[in-house]
């Protein structure tokens, strides 16, 4: 059987260039630290690296610093001490959208009673109102906002929430982990005062991140303490292998042109061929602007974890939410703050394309899951 893996937002499969990079650097032998030729090769190879994710996201290379992940980088800069483009900080307090991932949700160095959750409308996106409303509500805040969401795939008013924060004298976080590969991203129109990003969501290799600060004014304090490593803003000698590797899959994307409407023309011809399979089938947020990849679909009657288990043994790989928060009882955050029901929630499946993903692939899914409806229909008679 061949299998067809429909999860990116879960994980990207690494790509060869990132693997090249990887089995480059993992033979270097040097300590980006040290002086000598080795040290200096290794040295050479992070400071690529940072050029080419600062690139992806109209960056400054000097204010890139390198995480051990997105969870980290959400850890590190939700803190009281987080200092912002124009000096803003201290904060007493935290305002974080309904829809955010669990990293975010989790508030990083915040006390849980100074966290906020700004509601989230019907169609998955942030409040606007209701968050104008909270940041007047309070002194100063720092904020955190996705920039696209990881289930549903819509897209936030990140500009419009930094022209709130603005107007208040907040500070703005952005989690650009999903979007990053994914949309244009600017740090410029994005407005923000810093965001963070991850390698395995662009095909780069898992236990690596970034945060992006909008210039070397903004500040944070370190999470993880110790040596003098970048910048003296993350200790601990650098994981060479795996920032190399997110170097080179952040070049691979920068020169992927048209690759967004491939898959935006994919992933509107799979849910086309959903809806003619089986019409009551809900695509959550059809008519708003979507990561052209993710399709994220209700289907009344069938349990999601079912159909993804049925999907897997057909040789299809998807799922039913977010992989943070797979093999947990309860129904996804993120549509019960859009008002869905738990019993809609837990229909949900999650079909997320990428780099490897082919149209030969779209029909496979399709037939998969043409088979399992015939199946079912079969046992209902």
């Amino acid at each position: 059987m061949t299998r067809v893996y429909l999860d990116h937002n879960a994980t990207m499969p690494l790509r060869p260039e990132a693997r090249a990079a990887m089995v480059a650097a993992m033979t270097t032998g040097g300590n980006a630290s040290a002086v000598h030729a080795e040290g200096r090769a290794a040295r050479r190879m992070i400071e690529e690296a940072r050029q080419s994710v600062a690139d992806l996201v109209g960056g400054d290379p000097r204010c890139v610093t390198f995480t051990s992940g997105g969870s980290e980088a959400a850890a590190t800069l939700l803190a009281p001490d987080f200092a912002g483009v124009t000096g803003k900080g201290p904060f007493a307090r935290l305002i974080v959208s309904a829809i955010e991932h669990s990293c975010v949700l989790a508030g990083g160095r915040f006390v849980p009673e100074a966290v906020s959750l700004c509601p989230a409308t019907a169609e998955g996106v942030i409040d606007l109102a209701r968050l104008d409303v909270l940041l007047a509500g309070g002194g100063p805040a720092l904020v955190a906002v996705m920039a696209a969401n990881n289930e549903t795939g819509v897209i936030q008013p990140v500009a419009a929430v930094a022209a709130l924060c603005r107007a208040h004298g907040a500070a703005l976080v952005v989690d650009a982990v999903q979007a990053l590969g994914k949309l244009p991203l600017s740090m410029a129109d994005l407005g923000c005062d810093a965001l963070f990003v991850s390698a395995h969501k662009i095909g780069g290799p898992a236990g690596v991140g970034a945060i992006i600060t909008a210039s070397e004014a903004v500040s944070f304090p370190p999470l993880v303490r110790g040596g003098g490593q970048e910048g003296r803003r993350r200790a601990g000698t650098e994981n060479l292998a795996g920032i190399a590797s997110f170097g080179a899959a952040a070049r691979a994307v920068a020169a992927e042109a048209g690759e967004g409407a491939r898959l935006a023309a994919l992933r509107d011809r799979l849910e086309a061929g959903l809806a003619a399979l089986v019409p009551d089938i809900r695509v959550v947020a059809a008519g708003l602007d979507r990561l052209p990849n993710t399709s994220l679909t209700l289907h009344p009657g069938r349990e999601g974890e079912t159909l993804t288990i049925a999907l897997d043994l057909a040789g299809i790989a998807v799922s039913t939410g977010s992989a943070c928060s797979s093999g947990k009882v309860a129904p996804s955050h993120v549509l019960a703050a859009m008002g869905i029901s738990p019993r809609e929630a837990r229909s949900a499946l999650r079909i997320s394309l990428g780099w490897t993903t082919t149209s030969a692939e779209i029909d496979q899914f399709l037939a998969a899951y043409a088979a399992h409806v015939k199946t079912g229909a079969a046992r209902a008679a």
